[in-house]
């Protein structure tokens, strides 16, 4: 396992983080821990979570998530073995059960912070993202940006200044921002440097062969100004391994228990996967190591957010770290990628 610096920190992070959505849901406690040992015999040193997971997000199972990590520090202690990464909950009307509905203002993100704190069973955080924005811009698949005059948000100013007093508790080491775009990176960056307040380390966007949207914008920004990109979703929900093809939906998968997730299976999107995995096929490759060996690769990407159901699929995909795309298959993936860009944004 190989380590890269967290922004301009004193942190490195294993190039591949354990991705934690599923914990409550469909993983058990006992599942969960399970996976922590494994990644940690691999090397994985970060560990992603976020207050509102489990994914689907519910009132009976919120919190979850941080909770059987929590409780694996407990049993296990280790804690200066870990780089543990958590986020705060944008708005949204369905979270109306998660501090009477979420908003990203100062008193919501300290006491979201602290909420945190106790279910992790930790007294700090390596690094606390701000899960989606609170004004109304593009991100979860919307490409085109539709601009809202009379829109009434919290100023990113006042998010900001609340993680600057985290920080300075010392409760929150470092900050980063996720399902960003890149006039919302550049406001955190500016709102620093005129502030003098704490400056985002991160960012947490999807990324994956079917959603190179990255590429356009946030490539350039992460790397002059070494903000890298945690990158999530880099298997598209699964669908990148191929096991969801011509129509399969295998039993207590995420697309076949869950309806929501639609993202990546319209039938551009089966096409494009169905030329992928028959490149790795020809090259003797896993499809799920080389659509994850291709994001790990990126000179934007900072850490690539693995995730998994079973012991055997997390096995296959810490895996990845080890294979090393040849000239060939990059080509390859490029000339797949040109016929149709991003038929998921």
């Amino acid at each position: 396992m190989k380590y890269r610096p967290l922004g301009n920190t004193d942190l490195s992070l294993s190039e591949l983080t354990l991705g934690t959505m599923t914990w409550g849901e469909q993983n058990t406690e006992a599942e969960a821990h399970q996976q922590i040992d494994m990644a940690l015999a691999a090397g994985i040193n970060c560990l992603d979570v976020a207050e509102m997971y489990p994914v689907p997000p519910k009132a009976e199972t919120q919190g979850l998530t941080e909770a059987y990590l929590g409780t694996w520090l407990q049993k296990n202690g280790q804690r200066d073995r870990l780089v543990v990464a958590t986020k705060v909950t944008g708005p949204g009307e369905t979270f109306h059960y998660l501090r009477g509905g979420t908003r990203l203002t100062r008193q919501q993100i300290l006491d979201a912070a602290e909420a945190s704190l106790k279910r992790l069973q930790t007294d700090y955080i390596d690094l606390y993202q701000i899960h989606w924005p609170e004004r109304q811009t593009n991100f979860f698949g919307r490409l085109g940006y539709q601009h809202v005059t009379d829109e009434l948000g919290i100023p990113i100013e006042e998010t900001l200044r609340a993680c600057e007093e985290l920080v300075s508790s010392g409760k929150v080491r470092h900050i980063g921002i996720s399902n960003e775009t890149p006039w919302g990176m550049h406001e955190y960056l500016r709102l620093s440097e005129q502030h003098n307040l704490p400056r985002i380390v991160s960012v947490q966007n999807p990324y994956n062969l079917l959603n190179r949207i990255y590429e356009v914008g946030l490539a350039e920004m992460s790397i002059r100004e070494k903000i890298g990109l945690l990158a999530y979703s880099p298997l598209a929900f699964g669908v990148l391994s191929g096991k969801y093809l011509q129509g399969q939906r295998p039993a207590k998968a995420r697309l076949t228990l869950y309806e929501r997730f639609q993202r990546y299976t319209s039938p551009m999107a089966e096409q494009v996967t169905a030329a992928y995995v028959d490149l790795a096929n020809a090259h003797g490759l896993n499809p799920s190591q080389m659509a994850l060996a291709f994001v790990t690769q990126q000179p934007f990407v900072t850490s690539n957010i693995i995730g998994a159901t079973t012991l055997e699929q997390l096995d296959v995909n810490i895996g990845s770290s080890d294979l090393v795309l040849s000239d060939e298959v990059l080509d390859a993936i490029e000339q797949i990628h040109l016929l149709q860009p991003n038929p998921c944004p």
